[in-house]
């Protein structure tokens, strides 16, 4: 399993790892322990030819005309995409998900870890709230340095998220977590993941339905 973490992986296959990974979760949750390309095809909207392919350069991961067993895709996939690097993190907008987000603070990972909350809000930069720090965004590039920050996760809505990744890319930052789903523009040297929650529950209840009727 340690091997896997050393194998070069084609950069469109090693974006598309953590979307499998997110699915075959909901799979398994929803009590579906087997599945066939051509079925995981259409939960993914990947083509099945491609995800044999991705699949493939991960070894012998299933058996043809049997499928891929789920628990053990989540964990090799798991295994594959688990950081031993700590990383320092930088929360940009500090409303109700970024204080959710910075309580939690990664817990169940001690290599991943916020150091720094930023904000443009004038009521709560300069101020501690709930433990932490609230920097002003026109401090980011200089904190980001200081503390060597090589990771943003942005809260901020769609209307102003673009003005915050811009920011967030000329402090130096070239990986970015964002929450809100509409696409912002950056450069190719950075990596960009959007969360839609909307869509994350949609799907978990496309699951539900889908599933469920099943059993």
């Amino acid at each position: 399993m340690e091997a896997l973490r050393e194998k070069k992986l084609p950069k469109a296959t090693a974006k598309r790892l953590p979307a499998y990974l997110r699915h075959l979760k909901f799979l398994d949750a929803s009590g579906v322990h087997r599945i066939k390309s051509k079925e995981f095809a259409e939960i993914t909207q990947v083509p099945s030819a491609t995800i044999r392919r991705d699949f493939s350069h991960l070894g012998e991961l299933g058996r043809s005309g049997y499928g891929y067993e789920v628990p053990y895709l989540i964990e090799v996939f798991s295994h594959i995409l688990e950081t031993n690097e700590a990383k320092n993190i930088a929360l940009v907008g500090f409303g109700n998900l970024g204080k959710a987000l910075a309580n939690n603070n990664f817990r169940r990972n001690e290599n991943l870890s916020i150091v720094a909350v930023f904000d443009n809000d004038p009521q709560l930069i300069g101020k501690t709230i709930d433990g932490h720090y609230v920097y002003g965004m026109d401090q980011l590039a200089e904190i980001v340095q200081e503390k060597g920050i090589t990771v943003a996760i942005s809260t901020v809505p769609s209307q102003y998220s673009q003005a915050a990744i811009d920011t967030i890319v000329e402090s130096g930052i070239t990986a970015i977590l964002n929450f809100a789903p509409d696409r912002v523009n950056v450069p190719k040297n950075v990596h960009i993941q959007y969360i839609d929650l909307t869509t994350e529950l949609q799907t978990l209840i496309f699951f539900d339905n889908t599933y469920s009727q099943k059993s």
